[in-house]
């Protein structure tokens, strides 16, 4: 196969600086020039060693080349449920890897090359790592995580999650002895990283509480780290970020309400956060029009607000910050809201197009352990390469936009974005249809 050589586009190349023209070569699945423009010489008669002959010339100029998107936070496995009554007793197996697969291509036609699949149903997710990454299946570069471990308090589906054992997307340990012997299986089993849901819900108290000890994150993480695997957490509270940190996690999603303290551990432990507020924001911005309760709306925005200006102070402070969208549920489906992070941490947080971008790609490639193969466009990295139609540094919300993109490469090969929008019928059983929305009484339908 022939290098293709990208023509006099914009470029920004993810690590922060401003955009310039530039001529960008893919050869082999590797970037191989990063070049001024018109002084490729991929565009010569013996422009590559590999290739048959010069380089297929794609004619960008008046758009913008940016690295492709990575999403830090999704749950491919999950199939878009409306209610945890779904998610944890409408799933099969079987059924949910098919679907998995069908969903993961909408992941890379929206323009993310790369994602982190943190924790899910059954054991699909290595599966499907492994068969997209052997072609099987088309779909960004994944890492991916098993069920996310809980202690018998639970995660955010109160009640549904049991005593012992897993259930949807949770794996209960009841001791030390039980986390260790959870986190040494699921690497085993070929998780690329182990989640902890440090907080859960509780159905007579408000908000999350922290449900798991110091020293209990403290027997995950160090065992994790023994087997060279990073750990995740889910943490809602300020206590519960605090101790993450002190214990040594990798990567803190959402940090809720973090204050000092917890802001504090985050500097001095070196990990990165991950606020994930798009789920939070749609439900705020347009849970509404799609019949979506009203009653915590201010909550949601309050969330956003007081996280998003501790988020700011961790930035200032030089912690690393990705973007993850959650994807996965009914209010953020595949394919349709990877980049809103960036936009709220424009609108929220207060950065710049640009370091939000560098936020969506380079730090997205520090997440997953790959900042030497991807997350920027620069000679030797991985082609992972997306062209918008636009200039994302004066609207970065274009970038969610997909009738803006002209060209997408993951790994080098190019991906088709003509072909219509994969859409499906539900499946028997998969949505849960309720009788009713209110009790019918008698007293509703008396004359």
């Amino acid at each position: 196969m022939a290098p293709v050589l990208l023509r006099g586009g914009s470029l920004i190349d993810g690590t922060g600086a401003g955009p310039r023209r530039a001529d960008v070569v893919i050869d082999d699945g590797i970037i191989t020039e990063v070049a001024e423009p018109g002084s490729s010489v991929a565009a010569g008669p013996t422009s590559s060693e590999k290739g048959p002959g010069p380089a297929t010339v794609v004619d960008v100029s008046g758009l913008t080349v940016l690295p492709g998107l990575i999403d830090t936070h999704t749950h491919v496995t999950l199939g878009e449920p409306a209610s945890n009554d779904e998610l944890f007793f409408h799933r099969q197996p079987a059924l949910a890897t098919l679907l998995a697969a069908f969903n993961v291509g909408k992941i890379l036609r929206a323009g993310v090359t790369s994602i982190m699949d943190v924790d899910g149903l059954f054991d699909i997710g290595p599966a499907l790592r492994d068969a997209i990454a052997a072609g099987l299946v088309e779909g960004p570069t994944m890492k991916s995580g098993l069920y996310a471990l809980m202690t018998a308090v639970g995660g955010t589906a109160g009640r549904m999650i049991p005593g012992q054992g897993t259930a949807g997307y949770a794996e209960v340990t009841r001791n030390r002895d039980e986390m260790v012997t959870a986190t040494r299986r699921q690497i085993k089993d070929g998780a690329d990283l182990v989640k902890i849901h440090v907080t859960g819900s509780v159905p007579t108290r408000r908000g999350e509480l922290q449900v798991w000890t110091l020293d209990e994150l403290k027997t995950v993480v160090d065992t994790a780290h023994d087997l060279d695997t990073p750990v995740v957490a889910h943490c809602r509270n300020a206590g519960s970020t605090r101790d993450a940190a002190r214990a040594g996690v990798d990567i803190i999603y959402h940090a809720s309400y973090m204050d000092d303290e917890a802001l504090e551990a985050v500097v001095e432990s070196g990990a990165l956060l991950g606020p994930v507020f798009t789920f939070l924001a749609n439900l705020a911005d347009y849970g509404p029009k799609v019949g979506s309760p009203v009653t915590a709306l201010d909550v949601f925005r309050n969330e956003i607000e007081s996280t998003g200006r501790m988020m700011r102070q961790a930035y200032d402070a030089g912690v690393p910050l990705i973007c993850g969208s959650e994807s996965g549920f009914i209010i953020t489906p595949y394919g349709h809201w990877h980049a809103r992070e960036m936009e709220i941490f424009v609108e929220v947080l207060g950065l710049s197009p640009l370091e939000a971008i560098t936020c969506g790609t380079r730090n997205g490639a520090l997440a997953m352990g790959e900042l030497d193969r991807t997350g920027t466009v620069e000679v030797g990295k991985r082609a992972d390469i997306l062209v918008v139609d636009g200039d994302p540094q004066r609207d970065i919300s274009l970038l969610g936009d997909r009738s803006r993109f002209k060209r997408l490469y993951c790994r080098g090969r190019e991906v088709d974005l003509d072909r219509p929008w994969p859409q499906r019928p539900p499946l028997p059983g998969e949505r849960v249809v309720p009788w009713a929305a209110d009790p019918l009484t008698w007293d509703l339908v008396r004359p």
